[in-house]
């Protein structure tokens, strides 16, 4: 009996030391190695495109527009003064209260997406009723600006396997963005913002801003101007995406397809 008290005794001792100095030449062994979802590297979840993998220092700066319109003219004098494309996603609500700073922005070239028609959380609609809101976004905005939107973005970048689904098969690549000015925000102040956005910033990056944010047009000057000094060329989304045979990564990065 005693005996194999001290059987139970020692087997207690020795297999979690035994488990834990396994797990230490394992963590050694294994160290350089990429984790097992980056090596996969396609996710298996839909996902948007929050950035795009590439080498060129291509940025894409976007702006959502569902409240308000106060600062948006100064927004796109800036734009225009530097020659600078970029997106807007509009829903309805906004689209039905100044249609005509929604034709200023088509005329300015820039590009138009579809950002619902009524802003509700998608995840909580019907497949019908989600079809319904990007098909009667996409019949305002081509009423009112003449522009055939191809992107869409979700209110409050809130998706699940069935947005995406739907949004693609009627046609619309879904996109999202890796670097939120917060602009917002009440608490953030002009400088709060610049910084944030240059702090993490980088090639094929998507940036999310709103087209009435209370700082928004004060920054996009200054961030346009170093964006430049930088050497990066500010494109729409549309042109920094890429368009052919491509896959999503676990992190939502849009890659070539291989």
């Amino acid at each position: 009996m005693i005996l194999l008290w001290r059987q139970r005794r020692l087997l207690n001792f020795l297999l979690p030391a035994f488990i834990f100095f396994l797990g230490l030449y394992l963590g050694a062994r294994f160290a350089d190695y990429q984790p097992l979802v980056t090596v996969a590297g396609r996710s298996k979840r839909l996902l948007p495109i929050y950035s795009v993998a590439t080498k060129e220092k291509k940025v894409a700066l976007s702006f959502d527009a569902t409240w308000g319109a106060e600062y948006t003219p100064k927004l796109l004098a800036t734009l225009k003064q530097h020659n600078v494309r970029t997106t807007f996603f509009l829903t309805n609500i906004w689209l039905e209260k100044y249609p005509d700073i929604a034709k200023q922005i088509a005329a300015a070239g820039h590009e138009i997406g579809l950002h619902s028609a009524t802003h509700p959380h998608f995840t909580a609609l019907s497949e019908a009723e989600m079809e319904r809101e990007l098909q009667e976004n996409s019949k305002k905005v081509q009423e009112i600006t003449g522009y055939k939107a191809e992107l869409f973005r979700p209110p409050f970048g809130d998706y699940n396997d069935a947005v995406i689904r739907t949004a693609e098969r009627l046609g619309y690549r879904v996109i999202q963005w890796d670097v939120d000015s917060l602009d917002w925000q009440e608490h953030m102040t002009a400088t709060a913002i610049l910084e944030r956005v240059l702090k993490n910033i980088k090639p094929g990056s998507i940036v999310l801003f709103h087209n009435n944010g209370r700082y928004t047009a004060d920054v996009l000057g200054p961030l346009l101007e170093r964006l430049k000094a930088d050497g990066y060329q500010v494109v729409p989304v549309g042109e920094l995406i890429i368009k052919g045979d491509y896959y999503i990564d676990h992190a939502g990065v849009q890659h070539p397809g291989q």
